[in-house]
């Protein structure tokens, strides 16, 4: 084929792409139907079809194609400062010669001639050319690559963002307003939980919790990657678009830099895979690995997937995973009591005159941690960036991709999973 005419075509199929990836962005955010059409019948091909293929894979693919976008950009910055450099010392020079030109008088022979010599030794070496010709055509793979990049998030994220909330689907229109009284209702539930599994479970000489495995379907003794995916399907019978494949999730290799970001886990939309973070305590994995798979099913907002994460875990016959299950919302809930007692002390004085708040034991805090010590200590001493920076860092690109997406409270969506408990305990959508 003319080269000509393949580029030509190579241009017009990627500004056709680049068009498809805004039309599609548009319509989402005018069209909740549109996102919801989408999310029912389209973006379950790609977790059946691409989940199936990257999880034949034990590793997390997403992570090593996150590692290839660094090197990618890392590349397009070296070059792009290479041809600068190149360009700054052309100018440089061709100041220089016109300087001496003006100052000896030189003939325009003689300049002419020293401008060819320029021009045969910067630019028209074969090295020279050689490199020209691989920048040119790595910028144009560079490009491919951010195209297809984009199409990837707008099909398997961005579309996500604008579509009926899983209340909407599930539990209809949230207007009402909540008591504290009914807040702190909550609170015990989930304190006396975490107070009751605490005192049973299974502990090591040291008083780390410890699994053992879940019962499946059949009896079979199930790790905690396929009890999670288990739990989800069986969610998925009383929630149809929780319902279908899961892939299963995988632990990161950079799960000590997820520590330094305060990350549990990720949902790769350009692997379509669910991944956690494998070093933090073990009483947080359940509880991720649901919530990871909650985006698989179209659920991309944090709250949400907090909620179904809590829903999976705490219908489970493990003790294990329901503990794990009520641990997850403890802190938002112990969050937002807290916030009434400071900005709302006369209206919390009423409320713990009906329903004094559970205390928590003390084994239930110890159990509630992000990271134990030592690892924090094991992280932290080999650490290339500061903890504290990496963790900052993390937080502003959050919070911006969720604002981006049109989430306006952007992290703080995290805490709403009080309201979706709420909802769901004050409502007909429970049963128990």
């Amino acid at each position: 084929m003319d080269k000509r005419k393949f580029f030509r075509k190579s241009r017009i199929l990627c500004l056709c792409i680049v068009v498809l990836v805004v039309s599609l962005n548009v319509a989402a955010w005018n069209s909740t139907a549109f996102s919801d059409w989408y999310i029912a019948y389209i973006f379950p091909v790609w977790v059946n079809l691409y989940g199936r293929v990257t999880g034949l894979f034990d590793f997390s693919v997403g992570e090593w194609m996150l590692v290839a976008g660094v090197v990618l950009v890392a590349l397009a910055l070296i070059i792009g400062a290479i041809w600068a450099g190149v360009g700054v010392t052309m100018a440089i020079r061709s100041g220089l010669r016109r300087s001496i030109y003006r100052t000896k008088r030189m003939t325009e022979s003689v300049y002419v001639g020293g401008a060819a010599a320029e021009a045969e030794g910067v630019g028209n070496t074969k090295a020279a050319g050689g490199f020209r010709k691989f920048s040119r055509k790595f910028y144009s793979f560079f490009l491919w690559v951010l195209v297809i990049v984009s199409l990837v998030m707008t099909l398997n994220c961005f579309i996500l963002y604008h579509a009926s909330t899983f209340s909407e689907h599930y539990f209809g229109e949230d207007e009402g307003e909540y008591t504290l009284v009914e807040l702190i209702g909550i609170y015990n539930m989930v304190a006396e939980q975490c107070n009751y599994f605490a005192r049973v479970m299974e502990r090591d000489e040291s008083g780390m919790v410890l699994y053992g495995g879940s019962v499946g379907v059949d009896g079979e003794i199930l790790d905690m990657a396929d009890t999670a995916r288990m739990l989800m399907r069986r969610l998925g019978e009383i929630y149809p678009q929780l319902d279908g494949f899961y892939p299963r999730p995988k632990a990161l290799l950079s799960s000590d830099f997820m520590c330094q970001q305060h990350m549990q886990g990720y949902y790769f939309p350009f692997s379509m895979e669910a991944n956690y973070n494998d070093v933090m305590h073990i009483l947080n994995i359940p509880s991720t690995m649901c919530h990871e798979l909650a985006h698989l099913r179209g659920y991309i907002y944090e709250d949400e997937a907090n909620f179904i994460g809590y829903l999976a875990c705490v219908s489970s016959e493990d003790p294990f995973f329901q503990y794990a299950g009520y641990l997850s919302v403890l802190n938002y809930l112990n969050n937002d009591l807290y916030r009434a007692m400071k900005n709302s002390g006369t209206s919390y004085e009423e409320a713990i005159k009906v329903i004094r708040p559970v205390t928590v034991d003390e084994q239930v805090w110890e159990d509630n941690i992000f990271v134990a010590q030592e690892e924090w200590d094991r992280i932290n001493g080999k650490a290339l960036i500061d903890t504290e920076v990496v963790d900052k860092a993390a937080d502003v690109f959050i919070d911006t991709n969720l604002k981006v997406n049109g989430v306006a409270d952007g992290a703080a969506s995290y805490s709403r999973v009080v309201r979706l408990l709420l909802q769901y305990y004050f409502s007909d959508n429970f049963a128990g």
